[in-house]
């Protein structure tokens, strides 16, 4: 599978106007500004395949791109903005609660985090959302290369730990996109998912 073969399928702003259920789906969420364009373009190995935006809550459609017939990357909607009108949080809630709870070819989500402040509160209500889901998550610590390298494994590390605790099955890696950091390791996990289809994580205690 090659990602640089993604293109842009369309954009849902209504549950109901899903796609018909197909080919593997990874999903990436991420809180405003925190690089999930960035990363899905540097994964695709284009500039605008996913719209970078500087204005926080902006995008509140549901983007799907097809990577040939072997799987669609999706781009969800930014969580975590202020100042945004309650209807609007609502749209999100329930766009993309049905789309995460309900899409059967949804086989893992890759949540994007700002690695210079990973799992703020709205990262950790987030995961508590999805836990219900018990969807695989695997968490992309954007903008690594703005730490030092002592700095980014030591984040590494200590949001592992807290994973394990708060998403048990969770996994996550150091990802840049202005260095390229971690793209491989980023789509093997992608090309895993795709490969296997739809697949929960483990519960608690499993």
């Amino acid at each position: 599978m090659r990602l640089e073969d993604a293109r842009y399928l369309l954009s849902v702003h209504d549950p109901r106007r899903l796609p018909p259920a197909g080919a593997p789906e990874i999903a990436f969420i991420g809180r405003s500004n925190a690089g999930k364009s960035s990363a899905l373009n540097t994964l695709a190995g284009r500039r605008r395949l996913a719209f970078v935006s500087k204005t926080p809550g902006r995008t509140q459609l549901i983007n799907f791109f097809a990577v040939g017939e072997q799987a669609l990357l999706v781009d969800l909607p930014g969580y975590g903005y202020a100042g945004v009108p309650l209807d609007v949080r609502q749209h999100w809630d329930t766009l993309v609660g049905e789309y995460v709870f309900h899409r059967n070819p949804l086989a893992g989500v890759v949540v994007v985090m700002d690695s210079r402040h990973p799992l703020m509160p709205p990262d950790r209500r987030l995961l508590a959302w999805l836990q219900p889901a018990g969807r695989r998550v695997h968490v992309l610590l954007s903008k690594s290369d703005k730490l030092s390298a002592q700095a980014a494994q030591r984040t590494l590390a200590q949001v592992r730990r807290d994973l394990a605790a708060i998403y048990p099955g969770a996994t996550a890696q150091l990802f840049s996109s202005l260095k390229r950091t971690g793209t491989a390791e980023a789509k093997a996990v992608i090309e895993e998912w795709a490969g296997g289809g739809q697949q929960k994580a483990p519960a608690k205690g499993d």
